[in-house]
C-alpha cells in the first residue's frame, strides 16, 4: 500500500488576559483587533478549499476575552477613546492617541490606506509634538476611525459598510466610528460559532490549552529549569505547586465542553513546553495528544537535527512521525512541529512575492517526501508508510506582516495543496485514528523544555524574570494559608491566581523580548498578583506595588526576532525595530576620534543577513568617514579554507588578523560591491552576490544566504573593517566580533 504525505498545520491563537482585576476593565486592545483580523478570516478562507484539513487551538483565556467583547461588555482605553467626542479629548488623551494609533506594522496595515498613511506620515516627519499643537478634530477623528477600520481583515472588505467606510476614506464622526465598533463585535461574535460548525463538519480540529497558558512544568517545578540549561540562575524561592496543573486541565476542559458539545482530544501545551511531571495529569483528564517542538524531540533522543543547505531535514523519519507516551493513566501520543518550516510561515514568507512563497513550501514539502522515499528500503516512487509533518505556529501575529493579512498566500497555498497527489492535509487526530503512533518513547525521558531552544530560559532564569517568580510564589504561599478560600466560595482569588501564572508576562520581563507596552505587561502581572491578596482581605504587600524592572530605552542587545527590512536606506523604524544593537559612537578605540559611525543594527530571516550603519548627523563618505566598507566572515569550529583579510596595512591584532572565509567589499560612494570566498594558499576568488545596498539617512545592505552557501543552524561571526583604496583604516565593532546565527 502506498501514502501521500499528510501535513498536518496547527494554529495557536492566544492573548494574555488583557483585563485588569484591578480596574475592572481592559488594559490594551489585542483581542479585540486580532478578532476582526485574524481568527474568524483563517478558518473561512479554509472553508472555501474542503479537501484540506487543518487544527486550530483555541486558548480559554482568548476564547473568554473574544465572548465578552461580543457580548459588549468589554472596554480598552483605544476603545473607549474610539467612542469619545473628539471635542471632549484632553491634551493628555491627545498624546495617547498620538503616540499609540499607529502601534501596526505600517508598511501592510496604514501604507494601504491613504488617509492613514497621510497622518502616519506626518506624525513621523513632522513629530508628535507638531500633531498635538496643528492637528484639528477631524484629524483625530479619522485616526480613530482608521485604527479600528485598518484592523478588519481584507475578507471581510466586500461587506457593504466596511466596502463604504473604506471608498469614504475621511471626514469620519462619531456616528461612524460607534457603527465600526458594531462590526467589530459582529465579528467576534461569529469566530466561536464558526471553528464548531466546521469541527462538526469534519474539516476543521479544534484543540486547546491550559487555562490561562501557563507553563505546566515550571508550575510542577521551577527547578525544571536547570534541565537543560544545569547552571541557571533559579528564583530564591522554588515554586512547586503541582496541583494547579490538573485545575489549569479542567477548567479549560469543561470551558471547550460548553462552546463545542464534545471533549477535546488534543492539547496545546503552552509555549509547546513538556515535562515527565505533567504527563499523568493531562493523560488523566482525557487529552489523547500533545504537540511540542522539535527541539524537545531531538533533547529527549539526543539526536541533533541536521538540515541540508536548502534547510531540509537530513534525517527525516525521525521527526515526521507520532510518539507513543505510556502513563498511569494511558498512552498519550506527541507530535513534534518541524521548526524551520514553522518559522518560514510565520517570520520569513511575508517577505516574498506570495506565490513564489507558497511554491517554496511546498516545494520543501515535496523534497521531504522524495528523502522519505530515497531512505526507505528498496527506495520506490511511492511512500510505503504513512509518515506526518507538522507544521505548528501562532496564527494570529505573523499575518500583519504580510501583504492583506495573507490572503494572497493562503490562497495560492490552498489551491495548489488542493489539487496536489501527493500531499494530503489532515487534522492530528484523524491521522492518529487511521495510523496510531507506534514508536515509543519512555516517558520518565522525555525532555523537559519548550519551543524555545528546547529549554525555558526565556520564562526564567533572568534576574527580573526570577524576581516576578518570587512575587507569584509569595502569593501563592498567602494562598495555601487560606484553605476556606475554595474555589467555589471565592472564585475571585482563584481566577487572579490563574491569570498570573500565565506564561506571557514572564515573556517580557528582562532581556530577550521587548515592545512599547512592557511596562504594561509590568503592570498587569502584578495586578493580578494584588488581585490575590485583596480576595483574601490580605494587605498588598509594597513590592506588588512596584514594577518588576525599570522599563528605559535598551542599549546594546542581540536581535529579539527575525527582521525583514526593506533596504532603501532610509532606516524605518519599525524594519529593525527587533534587530540587535550595538552603540559605537563614543566608544573606546580606534572609531572614538571622529566618532562618525554612531551605531550598528543587525538581525537576521531565513533568505538573508541584514546590515544598517547610522552615522553622525552631517557625516560625508569619502571626507568624514573611509570610503570602503568590508564585511568579513568567519565561522567557527569550521574546517576550511580562509585566508587573511585583503587589505595593506592591515595591523597585526584581533580580530583584523584573523583568516575569514567570506568577503564583501563595498565602495560607499557608489554603492557597487564585490564578493570573495576564501580559496587555498590564503587567495581570495571572486564569486556573485545578490546583496542589496542601499544609502540615504543610513547604510542598509541585505547579503543572502545563498551567496554563504551555508547550511542552516550554521554559527558565524563578523567584523566590519573600514578602508581608503584598499589600504586599513579601522573596524568595527570595536574589540569584537558580530556574533550570529544562520536560522
Amino acid at each position: 500500500m502506498t501514502y501521500p504525505l499528510y501535513v498536518a498545520f496547527i494554529w495557536h491563537q492566544h492573548q494574555p488576559l488583557y483585563k485588569s482585576r484591578v480596574a475592572g476593565k481592559y488594559r490594551l486592545p489585542w483581542v479585540r483587533l486580532h478578532g476582526t483580523k485574524d481568527y474568524l478570516d483563517l478558518v473561512l478562507l479554509l472553508e472555501r478549499y474542503p479537501k484540506l484539513h487543518q487544527t486550530v487551538n483555541l486558548v480559554p483565556s482568548l476564547m473568554m476575552q473574544i465572548e465578552d467583547y461580543a457580548a459588549g461588555t468589554a472596554f480598552d482605553p483605544y476603545l473607549e477613546l474610539a467612542l469619545t467626542p473628539t471635542a471632549q479629548l484632553d491634551p493628555e488623551q491627545q498624546r495617547f492617541i498620538i503616540e499609540h494609533f499607529f502601534d501596526a506594522n505600517h508598511r501592510t496595515l496604514v501604507d494601504p490606506h491613504p488617509r492613514y498613511a497621510e497622518l502616519y506620515y506626518q506624525r513621523q516627519g513632522k513629530g508628535r509634538a507638531w500633531c498635538l499643537e496643528n492637528w484639528t478634530e477631524q484629524d483625530y477623528s479619522d485616526l480613530l476611525a482608521w485604527h479600528n477600520l485598518a484592523w478588519i481583515d481584507p475578507l471581510f472588505w466586500d461587506d457593504p459598510e466596511i466596502e463604504g467606510w473604506l471608498k469614504q476614506g475621511r471626514n469620519f464622526s462619531l456616528s461612524d466610528r460607534q457603527r465600526i465598533y458594531s462590526k467589530q463585535r459582529e465579528i467576534l461574535g461569529r469566530i466561536i460559532p464558526q471553528h464548531r460548525k466546521m469541527q462538526e463538519s469534519g474539516q476543521l480540529e479544534v484543540t486547546t490549552t491550559p487555562y490561562t497558558h501557563p507553563i505546566l512544568p515550571l508550575l510542577a517545578d521551577t527547578n525544571s529549569g536547570r534541565i537543560a540549561v544545569p547552571g541557571m540562575a533559579l528564583p530564591e524561592k522554588r515554586f512547586r505547586w503541582p496541583e494547579d496543573n490538573p485545575r489549569h486541565l479542567q477548567k479549560a476542559w469543561d470551558m471547550y465542553l460548553d462552546r463545542f458539545g464534545c471533549a477535546p482530544r488534543g492539547l496545546w501545551p503552552s509555549e509547546q513546553s513538556v515535562s515527565p511531571a505533567i504527563l499523568p495529569d493531562v493523560a488523566k483528564q482525557g487529552f489523547k495528544w500533545l504537540c511540542s517542538d522539535e527541539a524537545v524531540l531531538g533533547w529527549t533522543l539526543h539526536h541533533f537535527f541536521h538540515r541540508d543547505e536548502v534547510g531540509n531535514v537530513c534525517e527525516p523519519e525521525y521527526l515526521y512521525r507520532p510518539y507513543r507516551l505510556e502513563t498511569p493513566h494511558g498512552d498519550l501520543a506527541i507530535v513534534f512541529r518541524d521548526h524551520r518550516l514553522s518559522d518560514l510561515v510565520g517570520f520569513t514568507y511575508a517577505n516574498m512575492d506570495a506565490k513564489k512563497a507558497s511554491a517554496d513550501l511546498v516545494g520543501h514539502l515535496e523534497a521531504i517526501a522524495r528523502s522519505l522515499k530515497h531512505r526507505q528500503p528498496g527506495g520506490g516512487s511511492a511512500l510505503q508508510q504513512p509518515w506526518l509533518v507538522t507544521i505548528a505556529l501562532d496564527g494570529e501575529n505573523c499575518w500583519e506582516y504580510y501583504h492583506q493579512d495573507g490572503k494572497p498566500f493562503l490562497e495560492s497555498l490552498y489551491q495548489t495543496l488542493s489539487e496536489h497527489s501527493e500531499i494530503q492535509l489532515v487534522t492530528v487526530s484523524e491521522f492518529l485514528d487511521q495510523f496510531p503512533a507506534t514508536e515509543t518513547i519512555q516517558s520518565d525521558r522525555l525532555h523537559s523544555g519548550s519551543w524555545v531552544d528546547g529549554s525555558f530560559t526565556t520564562w526564567i532564569g533572568d534576574p527580573a524574570k526570577n524576581r516576578a517568580w518570587d512575587l507569584l510564589t509569595n502569593a501563592r504561599e498567602t494562598l495555601a494559608k487560606h484553605p476556606e478560600a475554595t474555589e467555589e466560595n471565592n472564585p475571585e482569588v482563584w481566577e487572579a491566581l490563574y491569570a498570573a501564572e500565565g506564561s506571557d508576562w514572564f515573556w517580557w520581563f528582562g532581556e530577550g523580548h521587548s515592545s512599547n507596552q512592557d511596562a504594561m505587561f509590568d503592570q498587569l502581572f502584578r495586578e493580578h498578583l494584588a488581585a490575590i491578596y485583596q480576595a483574601l482581605n490580605e494587605t498588598v504587600p509594597p513590592e506588588v506595588k512596584y514594577p518588576v524592572e525599570i522599563h528605559e530605552a535598551r542599549g546594546d542587545h542581540r536581535p529579539e526576532s527575525f527582521i525583514h527590512p526593506v533596504i532603501d536606506g532610509i532606516g524605518d523604524e519599525q524594519d529593525w525595530d527587533k534587530a540587535g544593537r550595538l552603540e559605537i559612537g563614543g566608544a573606546r578605540g580606534t572609531m572614538h576620534q571622529s566618532s562618525t559611525v554612531q551605531r550598528l543594527w543587525y538581525g537576521v530571516d531565513h533568505l538573508n543577513f541584514y546590515l544598517r550603519l547610522d552615522f553622525k548627523s552631517g557625516v560625508k563618505l569619502g571626507r568624514d568617514l573611509p570610503s570602503e566598507l568590508n564585511l568579513l566572515w568567519f565561522y567557527p569550529d569550521r574546517t576550511m579554507h580562509n585566508s587573511p583579510v585583503p587589505l595593506d596595512d592591515t595591523p597585526d591584532r584581533a580580530p583584523v588578523n584573523y583568516l575569514y572565509h567570506h568577503h564583501l567589499g563595498i565602495n560607499l560612494l557608489t554603492q557597487s560591491f564585490w564578493f570573495q570566498e576564501a580559496a587555498e594558499h590564503h587567495q581570495w576568488h571572486t564569486r556573485t552576490s545578490r546583496a542589496q545596498i542601499a544609502y540615504q539617512n543610513c547604510l542598509e545592505l541585505a547579503v543572502p544566504w545563498a551567496d554563504l552557501h551555508i547550511p542552516p543552524d550554521w554559527p558565524l561571526r563578523l567584523v566590519l573593517v573600514l578602508s581608503d583604496n584598499g589600504r586599513f583604516r579601522g573596524y568595527l565593532p570595536e574589540n569584537s566580533l558580530i556574533p550570529i546565527e544562520v536560522p
